[in-house]
């Protein structure tokens, strides 16, 4: 079956694809019958679908996470795309292309390795720059914290999203630095790269993205403040004030207690790393949401949930004068990576950055949460 993707969906479509069920919700009509309304993924977004018929039979065919072959009819209800689903399957996974069905990074994982031990290397606080390796040097952690999305929703959202937004507001750190005074920079960059550190335990990506157990009761803020502090405990020396300072740029970097605080910025550092984590954040959800759209000839996006607005796309550019954005250069000399280097997989389908192969290669265990 050749597959079609959720982008290429239009309305009247008769869809026969496979997708991944990210989610399945029995519900009842308004004459007392049962229905299931899922959403379905694969990497280039979602659609919801509805089954209406013999709907306690179907539902115990899958679950939630499972691959699934529908054939369904494609329409537009209250402005958004569904499918009607006449016929289902249960795929098994080893019959998928699993980079078919999950987002990830644009950008070249291994590139933003380098540029991330090139930060650490830059750290001229030695007691910053043990802790830094004490994370990173962590093949256990690290395999989780290069593939890890940054959110299940809200922003960078795919395969490799927390290293890519970690770096952006790292390189957004070493923008504002130079232009005022006195800052502690490696501070600043220990705080950028380890802010959402939680996330590797805060979160699943096996599947679709969701929240595990410990990051729905304790979330990723205070996970992150743990790992920080199991890393802490066994750097010799590690002057308290320093390890404080750190804390509390992690513990207040969403700024507000109903954004999910438990401490509002209070000092320099912290209040910097606030607002550039928010730049980025909000940057890349934007640019996310208007690029789902980009077959649309309306010069407005849909409304935005979670920003409470429309955006209008036309940003007075001429299409002639774009040009592919450069990639901002980190003022520091990149060294080689540690790690010895692991080759593809001739005439094996993945991700173009292959971070499951690579991992599995590198007999790192990617969907297990780090032992305790």
């Amino acid at each position: 079956m050749l597959k079609k993707f959720v982008s290429e969906i239009k309305d009247r479509d008769q869809v026969d694809s496979v997708f991944l069920v990210k989610e399945k919700i029995t519900a009842m009509a308004k004459n007392g019958k049962p229905y299931l309304t899922l959403r379905l993924m694969d990497k280039t977004g979602e659609v919801d679908a509805k089954i209406w018929d013999n709907v306690d039979q179907i539902s115990a065919l899958f679950d939630k996470d499972d691959f699934l072959s529908v054939r369904s009819k494609a329409s537009v209800y209250l402005g958004k795309m569904q499918l009607i689903i006449s016929e289902l399957q249960k795929v098994p996974e080893e019959s998928v292309i699993l980079a078919d069905f999950l987002p990830e990074t644009e950008r070249n994982i291994k590139e933003m390795e380098s540029e991330l031990f090139a930060l650490v290397d830059s750290i001229a606080d030695g007691n910053l720059k043990r802790l830094l390796e004490a994370f990173f040097r962590d093949d256990e952690l690290f395999s989780l914290y290069r593939v890890a999305p940054a959110a299940k929703g809200m922003h960078h959202v795919f395969l490799g999203g927390l290293l890519e937004h970690s770096l952006a507001v790292a390189k957004l750190v070493d923008v504002v630095v130079p232009l005022y005074g006195g800052l502690n920079r490696d501070l600043l960059i220990a705080g950028a790269l380890l802010h959402d550190v939680g996330k590797v335990r805060e979160m699943t990506y096996m599947r679709a993205f969701d929240y595990t157990d410990e990051g729905k009761l304790i979330g990723h803020i205070t996970i992150g403040v743990e790992m920080l502090q199991e890393k802490i405990a066994v750097i010799a020396g590690f002057p308290p004030e320093k390890a404080m300072l750190l804390k509390h740029m992690l513990l207040s970097h969403h700024g507000q207690y109903e954004f999910g605080s438990p401490k509002r910025p209070k000092t320099i550092e912290a209040t910097i790393l606030n607002y550039l984590d928010d730049l980025d954040s909000k940057i890349n959800g934007i640019r996310t949401h208007i690029r789902k759209e980009a077959a649309s000839d309306s010069r407005w996006t849909a409304y935005h949930r979670l920003y409470d607005r429309y955006f209008y796309k036309d940003n007075g550019q001429d299409e002639a004068e774009v040009e592919i954005e450069p990639v901002v250069e980190i003022p520091v000399e990149t060294k080689p990576l540690p790690a010895k280097p692991v080759q593809s997989r001739e005439g094996k389908p993945g991700f173009h950055n292959n971070p499951f192969a690579q991992l599995k290669e590198e007999n790192l265990d990617l969907f297990q949460l780090p032992k305790r």
